[in-house]
């Protein structure tokens, strides 16, 4: 039977050769002849800023023998990974092209004159010695010189109220600055405020209750200080007691030695560590100097009678007001 026209055409006219073998063979190069593509696809999608990991979605198994049997021929290159982009927000470096090179980010922010920079100096000397302070306090304790290292970490409350409020006053607020007073903060009042309790506690309680105790500080003053860096700030309460207020408190309770049991002192630890990373709100410093005159002059008059009891008070009713706020809040929402 004589062949059809289109038969005799392509077998005259095509480049290609004709027969069963040329065909089998195109079945069994099938599959390199892809990787081949495949190899092609993603060096130009690299070459010209693409994602070359796109290409492996299109051919998500033969990505896999590319990198199993393929990769070993030299005669394919390897598939170039993608390098993920770092995030300029993180690190002391911003890139400025991505060739070219990199720019430091300055410490203080605006116009670096000689008098901002003397000014940004002193609010970080103050930062500076806060934290010193905290040390000389774990010396003091480690010493034995429990009332001493209270007093330091009441001198480390002070510097470190002085320079925030520096920092506004004199203008040179920066990031630099907010991260050097979280650390800070985490030395003086999450380390040397539970290395000072637990001095204090030595003897009255068992070891291990005092360690469980002030490790639980130093846990949550971590926490709460982490916490503050990533949330947004609200300008009228605190979530959870700072760690400062915390810290103040553990100072001046060792400072004029509450008459209480051990146990009692112990518990009163772990409560104070767990309002700093409770979800409570806090009334701030600010809103506390507006209450009316006659609520300060009780705590004074209190003072004079009777100074430990009336502290043990105060205390208990700065903690209870946060659940007392949130409560009101649930039910005005």
């Amino acid at each position: 039977m004589p062949r059809s026209p289109w038969r005799r055409r392509r077998a005259a006219d095509s480049p290609r050769p004709g027969g069963r073998r040329w065909t089998g063979g195109l079945r069994r190069s099938g599959a390199f002849a892809r990787q081949v593509l495949l190899v092609r696809v993603g060096r130009r999608a690299h070459e010209s800023g693409d994602d070359a990991g796109l290409v492996s979605s299109y051919y998500p198994d033969e990505t896999h023998r590319l990198g199993g049997r393929y990769r070993q021929n030299r005669m394919i290159d390897p598939v170039v990974e993608p390098v993920l982009p770092v995030s300029p927000a993180v690190g002391p470096t911003v890139p400025v092209d991505e060739s070219g090179p990199t720019r430091t980010i300055p410490l203080l922010p605006g116009d670096r004159t000689v008098a901002r920079r003397l000014r940004f100096a002193l609010v970080n000397a103050c930062t500076l010695a806060s934290l010193m302070l905290g040390m000389l306090a774990i010396f003091m304790a480690m010493q034995g010189e429990v009332r001493v290292a209270a007093g330091c970490l009441i001198a480390c409350v002070v510097f470190d109220g002085l320079d925030g409020a520096l920092a506004r006053r004199l203008g040179v607020a920066s990031p630099f600055g907010a991260q050097m007073d979280s650390l800070a903060d985490m030395c003086s009042f999450g380390l040397a405020a539970p290395v000072v309790v637990y001095a204090s506690l030595a003897g009255s309680v068992s070891t291990a209750a005092a360690a469980v105790a002030c490790a639980l500080v130093a846990a949550c003053a971590a926490i709460r200080l982490a916490r503050f860096n990533v949330s947004p700030k609200d300008g009228r309460f605190f979530c959870g007691v700072p760690t400062t207020m915390a810290a103040a408190v553990l100072a001046l309770a060792v400072l004029i030695g509450l008459p209480a049991p051990g146990i009692v002192q112990v518990a009163g630890v772990g409560l104070l560590a767990f309002a700093m990373v409770s979800s409570f709100p806090y009334a701030k410093l600010a809103r506390l100097i507006k209450l009316p005159p006659w609520l300060w002059v009780v705590p004074v008059v209190g003072a004079l009678i009777d100074a430990r009891l009336t502290f043990a008070l105060v205390v208990v009713g700065y903690l209870v007001s946060g659940p007392l706020l949130w409560l009101r809040q649930r039910r005005t929402a």
